[in-house]
C-alpha cells in the first residue's frame, strides 16, 4: 500500500519505450486477407483465400457496410445503442509469408498491440493462443512450427458476439502487428525496468533491470548507453547474464538531469546492447524521462516539486470516422489537439490504449491515468468481460504493467470504472487483490479507481486505494452538494480527484479543484466524442433502441473530427484567461428527438447553441446570444450598434446571455480587460453558398504507408462565410501517392459509410483521411459539389 507513503515524498524516473523492439522486428501489417464471418478451417493451409479481401492493418470490420446494405448502422444490429447499431461478428485474418535465409533458424514471435477480441491464432494449422480481452498486448511463439524454407500461413480468428461493450469497441485486428526475429539470446520484451531512487544535489540515480533469454553456455554481456536528449552519452553500465541468472542491474548517474514535465517533457535514451565475444545478439533502445511525483491531501499533486492541477478528459480508443484503427498520426493528433486546448491529462476509459498514444503523451507532456478494466465478475452487459474476468484479469492486468510501466506519462494505474461490485465485501476483496497484484510488479505509482454511487458505504472499497476516484460529485446522482467536502472532514488523509464530470458542471467540477489541496483534478466525459453510447449528449442515457439513427454519443470537448464543440470553447474561459466566444440558442432544436424518459442525473448535453448568425424568417425575434468569457468585460454589438456591456469573471461563471432581435449582418463580441481590447469573436450571416475551401492539418506527409492528413472542407459563401446551413453533397478525387481512408462530417445521426470518397456536408464542412503510400512524391486531392467552385489541395510524400 501506498496510503502513507503518499504524503511522502515519491521521486522515480520513469521512461516511455518505443515499441519494445528487438534488432529485426518489423511491422506485420501489410497484404493480410479478411473474410468476414465465419468459414470452416480456416485456419488450413490448403484453404483457398484468393477470394478473400486483401487489407492492411490495423483494421475495423465495424465500419464495412453491413453484408447487403450501403451502410454500416442497422437498428437491428446485435451492438444496439451500446455499440452505435454498428455490427460484430466473427472474422478471419490469414497472412502468407516466408522466412528469408538470414531469419531461417532463429525465433520467430508475433505480437499483436490488440485484437477485438477472443482471438484465436494459428501457424500452418496449428493453434497457437489465444486471447479472450479485446484491449491488451498479447505475443505469440511461432518458432516450433515455422517452415524454414517455405510459405507460412498464419491465421487469426476474431469474435465480436453478443452485447460485450457498453461503447463502440471496433471488430478485428485494429491495432498495429510486430514480427519478432531473434537470435538465440535476446532481449525479452517487456522485460526492461528504469526507475530513479534518488535526485539530490542535482544528481539523478538511474536504476536499471533488464531480463535476457539466455541459451548458449558463453558468457553474455548486456551493455546500457544512457544518452541525454542530444543524443550525448552521460553513463554507462553493464553486467554478465547466464542461463542460471538472466537479469542485468546496475545504477547510473546523471548530473544536472533536465527533467520530463508538461510543458518540457525532456527525454533521454537508454540504449541497451546483448553481446558476447564477437557478436551482437540483440539491441533495444527506450526512452525514458526523469521526474517526480508527489501526492497528498496537503498539498495535492506535485510534479517535480511543483503544484500541478490535473485538467483532464476521458478518452474512449475509437478515431471517429476511422473507427477503431489505432493508426499511429490519428493518435497522434487526437492528442496534439487536446493539449492544445489545455489538457495536460488523459484518463484512458475503460481499457489500456495503444503502446503508441502512450509515446505521443509522454513526448508531449501529457499525464496519464491507464485504466484496466470497466467490468469485473458482475456483468454490465450479457456477453461481456465478466465471463472471464476469473481466469484472465491477471494475464491483462500483467500486460498492461509490463508493457506500460516506463511511460513517463503515467502517473496512476486504475484497477476498474464504476465496478458493479464496489459496494459489496466481494467487490473489496477484489479491489485488495488487484491493487496488490499491481504493487508487486509497479509500486512507483498510486493505485486508483472510478466510482460512482458516491456514499460512506464505498469507504471500505476507497480504503484498498491509494487516490479516489470520484465520478460526478459535482452534480451527480447521491444528492449532496459538497461530497468533497464532507468526506474530507470524515477521512483527511484521503487524496481526491474527480475521475468523470459532466459538461454541465464544468465551473463547479474546477472550482472544486480550485478551493480544495486534496482534490488534485477534475476529467470530463468526455474530452473527445466517440461512436456508440448514443446520443447521450441530447436523448440521454436511457439508451433505447429507438434511438436509432443516433450512433455517436454526441457528448466530447472535440467532435469525431477534432472539431470543438461549444462545451470546449466554453472550458478555454473557465481554464484560461481571456478567452471569449459566442453563440446562439438554436431557435428551433437542431435535432426532431426528445426523450421523455430523460433522468434528471443525465447531463452530458449541452445547450443547444452554434455559432452561427443566418436564422430568415426570425427578424426581429428575440434570439438568445450566449458569451463564454474570461475577459473583465464584454461587449455585444449588432451590425456595429452596442446593445450592452456586461461584466464576466467567476462570479457568473465565465458566461452572461443577451436578448438579441435577429437582424441580418454582423453580431460582434469584443472582450476588454483593464478597459483595453483583449479578444473579439464575430458572427456573420452567410448568403448563398458558392465555393468550398479546404484547410489540410498538414501538407508534409512521410512516405511511410502509414502517415495522415485531415483536410477540412468548408462551404463557403462568396465572402468566405461558412454557410452553416449546408449539406452539399462533397465528393472527393485523389491523384498522386496517397489514398483516401475516411470520410466524416461528425453528424450524430448520419447513417454514411465513413470508407467512400463522398460525404454530405453538416453544418456546412465535412472532412477526408488521406493517407500517404510507401513512395514519395506530390498528392493531389480535389474537393467538389454540385453548384459550387471545387477546390484542390496539394500534399508532398517523401521518403523518411
Amino acid at each position: 500500500m501506498l496510503n502513507q507513503a503518499l504524503s511522502c515524498f515519491l521521486l522515480l524516473c520513469l521512461f516511455f519505450s518505443s515499441p519494445l523492439t528487438g534488432q529485426e522486428d518489423q511491422l506485420f501489417d501489410h497484404d493480410w486477407r479478411f473474410h468476414r464471418g465465419g468459414a470452416y478451417g480456416a485456419e488450413a493451409v490448403a484453404l483457398n483465400d484468393s477470394m478473400w479481401e486483401v487489407v492492411n492493418l490495423p483494421h475495423d470490420w465495424s465500419q464495412d457496410n453491413i453484408p447487403n446494405t450501403d451502410s454500416p448502422y442497422s437498428p437491428d444490429a446485435e451492438s444496439q445503442v451500446n455499440g452505435g447499431f454498428t455490427a460484430g461478428g466473427t472474422g478471419w485474418y490469414r497472412k502468407h509469408f516466408t522466412l528469408s535465409e538470414a531469419e531461417q533458424g532463429r525465433n520467430v514471435a508475433v505480437r499483436f498491440d490488440g485484437v477485438y477480441r477472443n482471438a484465436q491464432v494459428y501457424l500452418n494449422g496449428v493453434k497457437l493462443g489465444k486471447n479472450a480481452y479485446g484491449y491488451t498486448s498479447f505475443r505469440v511463439d511461432l518458432t516450433p512450427y515455422l517452415k524454414q524454407d517455405g510459405e507460412n500461413v498464419f491465421a487469426v480468428k476474431c469474435s465480436n458476439l453478443g452485447e460485450n461493450s457498453r461503447w463502440y469497441s471496433g471488430s478485428g485486428i485494429y491495432r498495429h502487428v510486430w514480427l519478432e526475429v531473434n537470435e538465440a539470446n535476446y532481449l525479452k520484451p517487456w522485460g526492461t525496468v528504469v526507475t530513479t531512487s534518488d535526485e539530490t544535489s542535482g544528481v539523478a540515480t538511474v536504476s536499471v533491470k533488464t531480463e535476457a533469454v539466455v541459451t548458449t553456455s558463453e558468457e553474455v554481456k548486456i551493455v546500457s548507453r544512457l544518452l541525454d536528449p542530444n543524443g550525448q552519452e552521460v553513463a554507462r553500465g553493464e553486467d554478465i547474464v547466464a542461463i542460471s541468472n538472466p537479469v542485468a542491474a546496475f545504477t547510473l548517474k546523471v548530473s544536472d538531469p533536465e527533467l520530463w514535465s508538461t510543458t518540457s517533457p525532456a527525454l533521454y535514451t537508454l540504449e541497451t546492447t546483448l553481446t558476447s565475444t564477437g557478436k551482437t545478439w540483440d539491441r533495444t533502445n527506450i526512452s525514458f524521462g526523469i521526474r517526480s511525483i508527489e501526492f497528498s491531501a496537503d498539498e495535492g499533486f506535485l510534479l517535480n516539486g511543483e503544484p500541478t492541477l490535473l485538467k483532464g478528459g476521458c478518452i474512449h480508443h475509437d478515431n471517429g470516422p476511422l473507427g477503431a484503427r489505432a493508426l499511429d498520426r490519428a493518435e497522434e493528433r487526437k492528442v496534439e489537439l487536446m493539449k492544445a486546448s489545455g489538457f495536460n491529462a488523459l484518463r484512458i476509459s475503460h481499457n489500456p490504449p495503444s503502446p503508441h498514444l502512450l509515446d505521443v503523451c509522454d513526448r508531449l507532456g501529457i499525464l496519464v491515468i491507464d485504466e484496466a478494466f470497466d467490468i469485473w465478475q458482475e456483468p454490465k452487459n450479457p456477453q461481456d468481460y465478466s465471463l472471464y474476468f476469473d481466469e484472465w484479469w491477471a494475464h491483462d492486468l500483467r500486460s498492461m504493467l509490463l508493457r506500460d510501466r516506463n511511460h513517463p506519462s503515467i502517473i496512476m494505474w486504475s484497477i476498474g470504472n464504476e465496478i458493479p461490485e464496489r459496494g459489496s465485501p466481494k467487490g473489496v476483496k477484489t479491489a485488495a487483490m488487484l491493487g496488490d497484484f499491481i504493487r508487486a510488479i509497479d509500486d512507483s505509482r498510486p493505485v486508483t479507481s472510478a466510482v460512482n454511487g458516491l456514499g460512506n458505504d464505498k469507504d471500505p472499497y476507497f480504503a484498498t486505494l491509494d487516490i479516489a476516484g470520484y465520478n460526478y460529485e459535482t452534480g451527480g446522482d447521491h444528492g449532496r452538494k459538497t461530497v468533497f467536502a464532507d468526506d474530507h472532514a470524515r477521512l483527511p488523509e484521503r487524496i481526491m480527484y474527480q475521475s468523470e464530470s459532466y459538461p454541465r458542471e464544468a465551473f463547479g467540477a474546477w472550482q472544486s479543484v480550485l478551493d480544495h489541496p486534496y482534490v488534485i483534478g477534475d476529467f470530463v466525459w468526455t474530452a473527445w466524442d466517440y461512436l456508440g453510447e448514443a446520443s447521450i449528449g441530447w436523448l440521454g442515457y436511457t439508451q433505447k433502441g429507438s434511438f436509432f439513427p443516433w450512433n455517436l454519443a454526441y457528448n466530447g470537448d472535440f467532435d469525431i473530427c477534432g472539431w470543438k464543440r461549444p462545451q470546449s470553447y466554453y472550458r478555454d474561459a473557465v481554464w484560461m484567461e481571456d478567452q471569449l466566444s459566442l453563440f446562439v440558442h438554436a431557435p428551433t432544436p437542431s435535432f426532431p428527438e426528445k426523450n421523455a424518459d430523460l433522468q434528471s442525473w443525465s447531463k452530458w448535453d449541452w445547450d443547444d447553441v452554434v455559432p452561427h448568425w443566418n436564422w430568415s424568417g426570425y427578424e426581429g425575434e428575440l434570439l438568445d446570444v450566449e458569451v463564454y468569457s474570461s475577459c473583465e468585460e464584454v461587449a455585444l454589438y449588432l451590425n456595429d450598434k452596442l446593445l450592452e456591456r456586461r461584466p464576466t469573471s467567476a462570479q457568473n461563471e465565465f458566461r452572461t446571455r443577451f436578448r438579441v432581435p435577429y437582424a441580418p449582418g454582423q453580431l460582434r463580441a469584443v472582450g476588454y480587460r483593464d478597459g483595453k481590447v483583449v479578444e473579439e469573436k464575430r458572427l456573420v450571416t452567410a448568403s448563398a453558398a458558392k465555393h468550398l475551401t479546404a484547410t489540410p492539418d498538414r501538407t508534409q506527409l512521410r512516405a511511410d504507408g502509414g502517415d495522415l492528413s485531415y483536410i477540412t472542407v468548408v462551404v463557403n459563401d462568396e465572402q468566405g462565410t461558412r454557410c452553416f446551413d449546408s449539406e452539399a453533397d462533397v465528393t472527393f478525387s485523389i491523384s498522386g501517392p496517397g489514398e483516401i481512408i475516411a470520410v466524416g462530417n461528425s453528424n450524430p445521426r448520419s447513417t454514411e459509410s465513413s470508407l467512400v470518397c463522398n460525404r454530405k456536408a453538416w453544418r456546412g464542412r465535412c472532412m477526408v483521411v488521406v493517407q500517404s503510400t510507401g513512395a514519395a512524391g506530390t498528392i493531389s486531392v480535389t474537393a467538389s459539389a454540385p453548384g459550387l467552385k471545387a477546390v484542390t489541395t496539394q500534399l508532398t510524400s517523401t521518403t523518411p
